[in-house]
C-alpha cells in the first residue's frame, strides 16, 4: 500500500513539474514573439519613409542616380527579408539599407539648399527616431530569446522541450554603427579627405545619441 502511495506521489510531482514547465516556455515564447512585433512595427514604419525620402531629395539630387536606386533597391530587399520572418535574413537586409542611408546623406551633404526643404528635415529626425526605438526593440528582443533559448537548452526541460514543439529563436543581429542615421551637418563641412574613411560629420548641435527598447532583444 505504501508502494502505491509513493508511485502516485511522485506521478504528480511530474505532471505539476510538466505543467509548471509547459506554461513557463509558453509565456517566454510569447513574450519573445511580441518583442519581435515591436521590431517588425518599427521596420515597416522606416520602410514607409523611405519612399518620402527619395523623392524629397530627387529634385535637388538628379544627378546622384545611382545613390537613389541604391536606397530604392536596398528597400525592396529589406522589405522581401521581412516577408520571410527570419531574423537572420531580416538582419542583413537591414544592415545594407542603413548603409545606403548612411550613404544618400553623405551625398546630400553637397546639395545644402536641402537645409531649407522642411520636409528634407523632418523626415531625417523622424528616421533617426525610428532608428532609435529598433535598436532599443532589437536589444529587449535579443534579451528575450537568449532567456527563452537558455530554458530550451538546459535540463530537465531540454529533455521535452523538442517533443512539446519548443523551437529557438534567431537573434536578430545588427551593426550598431550602422544602426545609427548618418546626421548631416550642412554648416562647416571638412574639406575632402578631412574626414576618415566611411566617416561622417555630426550634426550641427546633436547630442549623444539616446537608445533603448523591447530590445528586442537580446545578445548582441
Amino acid at each position: 500500500m505504501g508502494g502505491w502511495i509513493i508511485v502516485g506521489v511522485v506521478v504528480v510531482l511530474i505532471v505539476l513539474w510538466l505543467v509548471f514547465t509547459y506554461n513557463g516556455l509558453i509565456s517566454a515564447r510569447n513574450r519573445t514573439q511580441e518583442a519581435w512585433s515591436e521590431i517588425d512595427v518599427e521596420l515597416k514604419r522606416r520602410h514607409d519613409l523611405i519612399p518620402n525620402l527619395v523623392n524629397t531629395v530627387s529634385g535637388y539630387m538628379g544627378h546622384e542616380r545611382g545613390t537613389l536606386e541604391a536606397v530604392t533597391n536596398a528597400r525592396a530587399a529589406a522589405v522581401a527579408a521581412g516577408a520571410t520572418g527570419d531574423p537572420a535574413k531580416i538582419g542583413a537586409a537591414e544592415n545594407m539599407l542603413s548603409q545606403s542611408l548612411r550613404s544618400l546623406f553623405a551625398v546630400s551633404e553637397n546639395y545644402p539648399d536641402l537645409k531649407a526643404i522642411a520636409a528634407f528635415t523632418n523626415l531625417q529626425e523622424t528616421l533617426t527616431a525610428t532608428e532609435d526605438k529598433i535598436e532599443f526593440s532589437r536589444r529587449f528582443y535579443n534579451g528575450n530569446v537568449r532567456d527563452y533559448n537558455i530554458k530550451l537548452q538546459t535540463l530537465p526541460t531540454s529533455l521535452i522541450a523538442g517533443a512539446l514543439g519548443f523551437k529557438a529563436f534567431g537573434f536578430f543581429q545588427a551593426d550598431d554603427g550602422d544602426r545609427a542615421v548618418p546626421q548631416v551637418n550642412f554648416g562647416n563641412v571638412p574639406p575632402s579627405g578631412a574626414l576618415g574613411p566611411g566617416s561622417l560629420p555630426p550634426a550641427a548641435g546633436s547630442g549623444p545619441p539616446p537608445m533603448g527598447s523591447s530590445g528586442p532583444p537580446p545578445q548582441n
